[in-house]
């Protein structure tokens, strides 16, 4: 359902075609930044990032490392690009470039039909009825600036800026609280706090679920990222009806 859109928002991320992700090709482009890109904590000059997405690779950056990507990736497949043993091979390879691997990602989109409803799994509503929800929009969540309770919710990226939130709240306390970034106009992102003591009650799973049907209520795509070794982050997207789709490499300048 959401592959056609995953399709445009890559290449407009990796300067290639919609069908060009959509094939099973390798495929190497020059980065030039284009209009509709995701732009969450850009960097000034992307040298290289790679993105596994339908089994294979897309490599955009600068062209002299793009093209020693292509000497030795041209023929290789995604499903096992981000072991620790082809990382390592990467890692040698931008080393005379002064670069190095920042961030491995997976990331994850909401289920074909699984998400668009109003309801709630029955896992999820009998702990929603335990706690308040509280939806804020785009002026409304200034007022968590410097708040680092929900530092995963709200970045405050001036290119990716925080659009929509939504609290758990009982008692007055405010248990867990989710935030999209308009990361492009296509695809928002979506991320989550949740206090200790509540990690329990769903809280995570339900406000995912409940923001990502008001991102597509705004005719935009809701999508998740989280780390390789973040288990019950990726527990929250699944429970909330998400799954991983794609997974993204980005480097950056040795200082």
């Amino acid at each position: 359902m959401y592959q056609e859109a995953l399709s445009r928002q890559l290449a407009l991320d990796y300067c290639c075609s919609p069908a060009d992700v959509a094939d099973s090709k390798n495929h190497f482009t020059i980065y030039v930044p284009q209009e509709g890109r995701r732009r969450f904590q850009e960097q000034t000059v992307c040298r290289l990032k790679i993105a596994v997405v339908n089994g294979k690779l897309l490599v955009t950056g600068s062209e002299e490392i793009v093209a020693e990507c292509r000497k030795r990736y041209a023929d290789v497949t995604g499903e096992w690009f981000f072991d620790m043993k082809r990382l390592r091979e990467l890692e040698e390879l931008l080393a005379p470039f002064d670069l190095r691997i920042a961030q491995v990602h997976p990331f994850f989109l909401p289920e074909s039909g699984g998400i668009a409803s109003s309801d709630l799994p029955s896992a999820l509503l009998s702990d929603a009825r335990d706690f308040e929800l509280i939806r804020y929009d785009q002026d409304a969540i200034l007022q968590f600036r410097g708040d680092d309770r929900f530092d995963q919710a709200f970045a405050f990226d001036p290119d990716a800026p925080d659009v929509l939130g939504m609290a758990a709240v009982k008692d007055g306390e405010i248990l867990g609280m989710a935030g999209a970034s308009a990361d492009s106009p296509l695809f928002w992102q979506i991320g989550i706090n949740v206090a200790p003591h509540a990690r329990e009650m769903h809280v995570g799973s339900t406000l995912v679920r409940l923001l990502a049907q008001d991102i597509l209520a705004q005719g935009t795509i809701p999508y998740y990222g989280t780390s390789m070794s973040h288990i019950a982050s990726q527990r929250v997207a699944h429970r909330a009806g998400f799954a991983v789709t794609w997974a993204e490499l980005i480097t950056e300048e040795v200082r």
